[in-house]
């Protein structure tokens, strides 16, 4: 009880500042938006793409936010290290692993929420989405979310004070995982060394079981491949990102 109550404490403080300015949310979705509006309709007149094009397309619109969003969670982590708070709460009662949890369950929760209004707006321009289908989606992506958020906190902790490392190698993962995953184009179409790129990008696994997912095909290889992807990244995000709390700072 005292667990559950700590990460309901942890929780609400990091939920807040959302929950006050809700545009929020619209404003860090500035990037999937632009894609989804003036990206994806290029691909519904004119680029192959495997299937229908926002079946294709929307899928890896949602692997894009993820990247950008909880990949990012730590920065929030890291002004606190830089301003104190989080020093002041390591002195309190709070179970360590509550601080962890509690910001994780906020990304969890902004995440699904951005998600879901992704998908709401692409269905006028003609997202046809298989219910089932993207509600696993939904849940895969949340799971691969939270590992990503745990690495991000592990690199804002190893970064403080100064904070350079985390602005740095954020940036420079970030967008080769992207663009290497095929969230915007075909990687088949790519040449020979572009696509072995992709197959040890462990993004790539993920948006094509998505991909998968929202098309309802369930039994497919690529949503088994992209399940362990995203499972293996949770458990090592949620266990270094654990171990390091436990540590200190």
């Amino acid at each position: 009880m005292t667990f559950l109550r700590d990460t309901a404490t942890i929780f609400s403080r990091e939920f807040a500042p959302v929950w006050r300015d809700p545009l929020s949310l619209v404003f860090t979705m500035a990037q999937p938006l632009l894609f989804l509006y003036l990206f994806g309709p290029l691909l519904e007149n004119g680029t192959d793409t495997p299937g229908p094009a926002w079946q294709w397309f929307v899928p890896g619109i949602l692997i894009m936010m993820c990247l950008s969003g909880p990949l990012m969670a730590g920065y929030f982590l890291l002004l606190d290290l830089i301003g104190g708070s989080m020093e002041r709460l390591l002195v309190t009662p709070v179970s360590r692993t509550a601080l962890l949890v509690g910001r994780t369950l906020k990304e969890f929760v902004v995440l699904l929420a951005q998600a879901v209004l992704i998908i709401g707006l692409a269905v006028p321009l003609g997202l046809d989405p298989h219910v089932p289908g993207v509600l696993t989606g939904l849940t895969l992506l949340v799971v691969f979310g939270i590992g990503l958020g745990g690495l991000s906190f592990v690199l804002a902790i190893v970064s403080a004070p100064g904070g350079e490392l985390f602005y740095g190698v954020t940036q420079v993962v970030m967008f080769p995982l992207l663009l290497l995953s095929g969230v915007l184009l075909p990687v088949e179409n790519g040449p020979g060394w572009l696509q072995v790129a992709a197959a040890v990008n462990p993004v790539t696994y993920v948006v094509e079981a998505e991909r998968a997912l929202f098309a309802g095909r369930f039994l497919d290889a690529p949503v088994l491949w992209g399940a362990a992807a995203a499972v293996v990244t949770a458990l090592l995000g949620l266990h270094l990102a654990r171990r390091r709390m436990a540590r200190g700072l």
